[in-house]
């Protein structure tokens, strides 16, 4: 199995990492996380808990490395929230770390973090992984987000190149995340709302323009909530191939980049970045395979290798990667994500009637997910 380029050393210096959480309508469920962050074997940190359009004022959990902000008007939207944070930080910190309120962190996220950040990365994606595989929908968005951590993130680091990143479980040197924040992408992104390009791509893109690497920290592990339901696969994937559409032009210039600057970081980046969500991929090559069975039918056997190949691919992806019993469990489910994938499509259309918020409502102390680990190595 390939592993990460975990650098070796821990590294002389604490850096000072700002943990930015957002949480919408609902800062209750970010309770975990903090208890999380506070039970970090790290001591160099400050949290900072952005609780947009609350009713509830308070927040009962009292830390002086925690720093709970109520907005004094509804932001509506993440960035604006982060920028809030930013806004509000108490020092100038060297690294700024972000998560969706729903997130856990592992005991050794910010020293894992802190290892790749003494090694110079100025850009880091820790692992996420399910904290919940309680129906088949959670399983089967957990396998994908398998097949992208080893296909995505692993893989291209091993490579040279940079790691997609995942939208949570990040660190970015703090002044380059400031120059992400203050660029002209997320000032007129805004302004549109629903319809801006998400987040994490703005992200990406702006740090690849700059030609730097996006390193994969395989051992900073968060914990993410996954879809559990066919609702909330529509509502989440219509967001995310929205953003895929609109970010097509953004691929294409890296890889023109990649090429004109000689840069391999930039080039395969791109190539990552503009090729289709796997349901596309899947659905083009079946129509393009039955067509071919009349007009050219060496192509359709060619293709017909291919689509067996990329699906062995998957598995043994899963299979190097020692997923969950659950998750093999749940294979036969992949139909029916993909199925809801087909149906977000249709929704994309209309951001503004159709892009909602997706709720979170799995309260998991990170102890549930971390003892049951040890017990199992011990074991």
């Amino acid at each position: 199995m390939l592993k990460s380029k975990r650098p070796k050393k821990e590294g002389n210096k604490q850096m000072d990492f700002a943990c930015v959480i957002t949480a919408y309508k609902n800062a209750a469920i970010a309770k975990p996380l903090v208890n999380s962050l506070l039970k970090q074997r790290y001591n160099n940190f400050t949290i900072y808990l952005v609780a947009d359009a609350c009713t509830h004022k308070e927040f009962d959990i009292k830390d002086e490395r925690l720093v709970v902000l109520f907005p004094s008007s509804d932001l509506n939207l993440k960035v604006k929230s982060i920028i809030y944070a930013t806004a509000h930080f108490v020092r100038d910190h060297d690294y700024t770390v972000v998560f969706d309120a729903d997130n856990l962190a592992h005991p050794q996220f910010l020293a894992e973090m802190n290892r790749y950040a003494n090694a110079g990365y100025l850009a880091i994606q820790g692992q996420r992984t399910a904290k919940n595989l309680d129906t088949i929908y959670a399983c089967a968005d957990s396998i994908g987000e398998f097949y992208k951590n080893y296909v995505e993130r692993l893989a291209p680091a091993l490579l040279g190149s940079s790691s997609v990143i995942s939208g949570s479980g990040m660190a970015i040197e703090r002044k380059l995340y400031q120059s992400y924040l203050d660029s002209p992408e997320i000032q007129e992104g805004k302004e549109q709302g629903k319809r801006m390009l998400q987040e994490d791509k703005i992200l990406q893109n702006h740090i690849l323009r700059k030609n730097i690497r996006i390193t994969y920290a395989e051992d900073a592990i968060v914990y993410d909530e996954k879809v559990t339901t066919a609702e909330a696969v529509e509502t989440q994937r219509s967001r995310w191939l929205y953003s895929y559409f609109q970010n097509m032009v953004n691929a294409l210039e890296l890889i023109v980049k990649g090429i004109t600057n000689f840069s391999f970081n930039q080039l395969l980046f791109g190539v990552l970045t503009i090729a289709p969500p796997l349901f596309i991929l899947l659905f083009g090559a079946t129509v393009l395979f039955l067509a071919g069975l009349w007009i050219a039918p060496w192509m359709a056997f060619a293709l017909f290798v291919s689509l067996n190949v990329f699906a062995l691919n998957i598995f043994w992806t899963l299979y190097l990667s020692k997923v969950p019993a659950q998750l093999w469990n749940a294979v036969w489910g992949i139909p029916l994500f993909i199925m809801r994938q087909v149906t977000a499509l249709a929704k994309m259309g209309n951001p503004d009637k159709n892009f909602k918020h997706t709720a979170h409502n799995r309260s998991v102390d990170i102890d549930e997910l971390v003892l049951p680990e040890r017990a199992h190595a011990n074991g």
